[in-house]
């Protein structure tokens, strides 16, 4: 059995970046439409109040690599409100089956999610979208700024956040690194105006709202992961084209999708498709510049195994 290699926190985050991320997970979404990756539906084990464990098993090809991402969500006692994702993504060699590689699931998570995030970004925001709005105030937070930085031409960054002083702290450390980013302490103000907006928050109930959102207005969804909490309302949803990282997701597990849905408001067919179809030409993102473009992001296994394959292979060479 080959010899096994291991990345903790720091080694992924010094080595593997959002823009080297960017073609890694552009590649494994376009697999996962087309059908030559596979995944499970992610399953989720109870382990008490406010504590999950959950396991994500993918195989970019049946000759390639395989894995699984087992990650615990855990209410933070230091942070109320907040939960810690903690856990390892496991890659296996496809030809021997060999398992290969461990990395911290953390940090792959962290660089992978803000990646395809900008990778749907640079595909359905307006080209002209120059004024972002980040909702959250975490670590997805900063690495969602960073991420979208680097696909649009941003002149202006607002922060928002439930604890409006983590938004303002957040909006010094990078407005110090040459970002127009500043704290905006209500929600509406916030979104107002904003050309993309990214909800990374943990919030269980809605922080924006539909009405909220102009026309033209690009909006990734990224906090919920699960089926019961929502980022955003069901006006939203409704008004908007509604664009998945992975359909049959979406339709188990996309919360802001299913509450709309359970109260009559849209069916399966508002789901108008995946963005690995958007990347391989298949349907059509934007359509016309005063439409409202949602991307829902429930991040996948073949993410964080594309991810780890280029590290591995990196290490290697």
């Amino acid at each position: 059995m080959a010899k096994l290699v291991v990345f903790d926190a720091g080694e992924v985050a010094s080595q593997l970046s959002i823009k080297d991320c960017i073609p890694l997970v552009r590649q494994a979404m376009i697999a996962l439409s087309d059908g030559s990756a596979r995944q499970l539906l992610r399953s989720f084990i109870s382990m008490g109040d406010g504590r999950t464990f959950a396991q994500m098993p993918a195989a970019l090809g049946t000759q390639s690599w395989f894995g699984a991402k087992l990650v615990s969500v855990f209410a933070d006692p230091a942070n109320p409100g907040h939960k810690a994702h903690k856990g390892l993504v496991i890659l296996f060699d496809g030809p021997s089956g060999d398992p290969v590689c461990v990395a911290d699931a953390g940090e792959v998570t962290r660089i992978r999610t803000a990646a395809t995030t900008a990778l749907a970004t640079d595909v359905l925001a307006r080209k002209d979208a120059s004024i972002l709005t980040i909702m959250g105030a975490g670590l997805q937070a900063k690495a969602h700024i960073e991420a979208i930085h680097l696909v649009r031409n941003l002149t202006e960054i607002r922060v928002w956040a439930r604890n409006a002083a983590r938004a303002q702290e957040l909006a010094q450390e990078l407005d110090s690194k040459a970002l127009p980013v500043r704290a905006v302490a209500e929600a509406r103000a916030a979104v107002t105006g904003a050309d993309i907006v990214c909800t990374v928050t943990s919030s269980p109930t809605a922080v924006l709202l539909g009405d909220w959102v102009g026309p033209g207005t690009h909006v990734n969804l990224v906090g919920s992961s699960a089926p019961v909490p929502v980022e955003t309302d069901s006006a939203l949803v409704v008004k908007s084209r509604f664009i998945a990282d992975h359909r049959e997701h979406v339709l188990a597990h996309g919360a802001e999708f299913l509450t709309a849905k359970r109260a009559g408001l849209v069916g399966d067919e508002h789901v108008v498709g995946e963005i690995g179809e958007v990347l391989l030409g298949k349907i059509p993102g934007r359509q016309n510049a005063e439409q409202v473009t949602v991307y829902k992001s429930l991040g996948h296994a073949v993410q964080d195994l594309a991810a780890l394959a280029w590290l591995y292979e990196q290490s290697r060479r």
